[in-house]
């Protein structure tokens, strides 16, 4: 989820979002390997539920103290936690692990792809350029961070394989509207689902073309 782009209380130091979008952006193996492996949608499945389940007993972890999460788990993951999720919510890694297998099952493996990356990359470069440059803002967001993040999901649009222009265009698009605007719901689960479904719609209308 994109933060706002100003330094408070309420937000990880610059270096922290640094390490934490990287880490993000480390998650684009699971749509490449997707792809370029060919699995199936029950294999990609059988990989990523474990992946989510462990992230969320992590998390479980990391809310009730256990042993566990106090000990090494704690030290790594800390710098990179927003003080929202230290205060009880579940951390993005959770809600993208979660929102991977939502989107794997309900869509065609390149619309899956495609909406993975969007997010992998649109949101973490809205919220490096928003943060660092910033200076127009609007729902708590910035028009810096949220052309980044067209420019990013544009690029991922004219890489996506198997999807006519017109429509990853259309995902794109979507997408970064979808995250700027205030939903109340993680965008990491709202930008893949609804821009998969934005070009699922077109596909099933239009063909692709």
């Amino acid at each position: 989820m994109r933060q706002p782009d100003t330094v408070d209380g309420n937000q990880i130091s610059f270096r922290g979002e640094l390490l934490r979008k990287a880490t993000h952006m480390g998650a684009l193996v699971i749509p490449g390997s997707y792809y370029f492996f060919r699995l199936t949608k029950g294999e990609m499945l059988t990989i990523m539920v474990p992946a989510a389940a462990l992230m969320i007993l992590i998390d479980i972890a990391r809310l009730r103290r256990w042993s566990f999460w106090r000990g090494f788990a704690r030290r790594i993951l800390s710098p990179i936690i927003r003080e929202h999720e230290m205060a009880g919510d579940f951390t993005g890694a959770t809600y993208i692990l979660l929102t991977v297998c939502a989107t794997i099952a309900m869509f065609e493996m390149p619309i899956a792809v495609a909406a993975l990356a969007f997010i992998i990359i649109g949101d973490s470069l809205a919220a490096l350029i928003g943060r660092k440059f910033g200076r127009h803002r609007f729902w708590n967001k910035s028009l810096e961070g949220s052309l980044a993040c067209l420019a990013g999901t544009l690029v991922v649009a004219a890489l996506a394989p198997e999807i006519a222009w017109p429509i990853a265009v259309t995902g794109a698009v979507v997408a970064t509207v979808v995250e700027a605007l205030p939903l109340g719901v993680d965008d990491n689960v709202t930008v893949p689902i609804l821009s998969g479904l934005s070009m699922t719609l077109l596909v099933r209308i239009l063909g692709n073309v």
